[in-house]
């Protein structure tokens, strides 16, 4: 297996920092008092039956870490949000939202960190959410402790937290600019799993200074990583460039977008390991160098796939692609 892709890249933590900062395009203008996004889609549950799930997209505080391939940051704020803010957010998603039975709080960041949702309203929280039989969250490893077991407390339902692993490459991992390694994830995910809440895995398939034909690889050892910590489910997130560090990165050669037939391959693999969920997120998904023809059938697959949890005969290329 060849090594990752050489780079100008900088080398420690603060200058990457300084970099990164330095390529991001403008940040949306947004308020604290209205979530940035909202949408009812439905979700194979743990159970395997299909179920409507609400995603709110809380607006907040940008997270404290800087990591390369994130534009997350975009749809954040400068400063922390006033108490009631957050509670305020998740009362109109819920009042222009159809019903459903389990609900993501995706907050472009750490759920627990206090600068982004404070702690005085997770009781507020908890009572607008009392009715649904599953809470997912995401947080940074470093910060799953008390908050994390005093709002669990506080729900009727389950808890599931959403990490992002990234990937297992060692080297890559730390040039993510994360500040995360693997031992420390292992950790945290221990630490759920002691305190009964759920395990959910974001994987990068083809991070930045990854070749192609190590991708599908370093995707499989990550996904076992993953059920290896506990994991009851995994997303596995195509690379995308649209933070100004990953096109700078791409026009120095070290990053360019894995082909689907990578995460198509990579959630194959996935599924037949029968450890827990697997899905392909399909966010902004593009043809790319792909066959435009075939792009919109092997995308509907993904899709049937992330409900079903097997994997649908291939799609066949009529226009010279081949087998898909």
């Amino acid at each position: 297996m060849s090594s990752p892709l050489p780079s100008s890249y900088p080398e420690t933590p603060a200058t990457r920092d300084e970099w990164i900062l330095s390529h991001r395009p403008q940040r949306s203008a947004l308020g604290p008092w209205r979530p940035w996004a909202f949408f009812v889609e439905d979700e194979c549950s743990e159970s395997g039956e299909v179920v409507p799930v609400a995603t709110v997209f809380l607006t907040n505080c940008e997270c404290p870490w800087r990591c390369l391939m994130c534009d997350l940051w975009k749809n954040t704020l400068t400063e922390s949000v006033p108490a009631g803010a957050i509670p305020a957010q998740i009362d109109y998603a819920l009042a222009h939202l159809p019903t459903a039975r389990q609900i993501k709080l995706y907050n472009s960041g750490s759920f627990f960190d206090p600068r982004a949702i404070p702690v005085e309203d997770y009781l507020a929280i908890a009572c607008r959410i009392t009715g649904f039989e599953r809470v997912v969250v995401e947080c940074h490893p470093a910060l799953i402790g008390e908050n994390c077991f005093r709002f669990q407390q506080l729900l009727p339902g389950r808890l599931e937290v959403a990490m992002g692993l990234e990937t297992v490459h060692p080297e890559i991992l730390e040039r993510l600019n994360k500040r995360m390694t693997l031992d420390q994830f292992a950790a945290a995910a221990t630490r759920l799993r002691d305190h009964d809440i759920d395990l959910r895995v974001f994987i990068l398939v083809k991070p930045p200074f990854m070749r192609e034909e190590d991708a599908l690889v370093w995707a499989q050892r990550s996904l076992d990583f993953a059920f290896d910590c506990g994991a009851t489910a995994a997303t596995l997130i195509p690379t995308r460039a649209g933070n100004g560090a990953m096109e700078e990165l791409a026009s120095l050669g070290d990053f360019s977008p894995p082909r689907l037939a990578t995460l198509e391959a990579a959630v194959g693999y996935g599924i037949g390991l029968r450890r827990g969920r697997v899905f392909a997120d399909l966010w902004g998904l593009r043809p790319g160098e792909e066959c435009p023809e075939c792009f919109p059938g092997r995308m509907a697959r993904l899709r049937e796939t992330n409900l079903r949890q097997a994997m649908f005969d291939p799609v066949h290329c009529t226009h010279g692609g081949g087998q898909n």
